[in-house]
């Protein structure tokens, strides 16, 4: 895969219109080929000078006729990042989601994508499992446990295992952010 290619991951996961849909994409960042699928949290900013912000992505989509990769992604922001700023009533590690969706270019999206978020302080880090942890984890029997786990985090009711086998091919096994350590307002 050339470095500045994107690629579908998986089958097509439905038709409507002129429009095919998709579960996930491969990119390279920073000399990595890396997969996001649906349902993924990522840093991206969208501007040079925009502060860092949380993108969930939620629909991946081709349009035939013009070939072009669309997509659409809901963006999580610190409060003081706001115009309104932060204020007493919010949590510590609370984030603010913007109510309209972004759709843009996938290639766009792409070159908004960031993997250097030492700036960001909100919430706990996320980290992958190394390989030892995942080979003990396999022996007790938690491993299995583990996949169900991932699995159902997946509750959209698209069948994920050709993207998430993609994923393991590439070590790509975590998302790269927890949402889940940050209070969303």
């Amino acid at each position: 895969m050339e470095p500045n290619s994107l690629k579908w991951v998986g089958s097509p996961c439905g038709l409507h219109g002129p429009y095919i849909f998709y579960k996930a994409f491969r990119f390279h960042l920073e000399d990595k080929s890396r997969i996001l699928s649906l349902g993924d949290f990522f840093f991206v900013r969208c501007k040079p000078e925009d502060p860092i912000c949380i993108a969930e992505l939620q629909l991946l989509w081709e349009e035939r006729t013009t070939k072009q990769l669309l997509s659409s992604s809901k963006l999580y922001f610190l409060p003081e990042d706001t115009p309104q700023g932060r204020t007493v009533s919010h949590g510590e590690d609370e984030i603010v989601a913007v109510s309209e969706k972004v759709i843009v270019k996938l290639d766009d999206l792409v070159k908004w994508t960031v993997s250097d978020f030492s700036r960001w302080k909100c919430g706990l880090r996320a980290v992958p499992l190394k390989p030892a942890v995942l080979r003990d984890l396999g022996r007790n029997g938690q491993g299995e446990a583990l996949q169900k786990y991932r699995e159902s985090t997946l509750n959209s009711g698209l069948n994920f295992k050709d993207v998430l086998k993609e994923k393991a091919e590439l070590g790509n096994h975590h998302v790269f952010v927890r949402l889940s350590s940050c209070d969303v307002r």
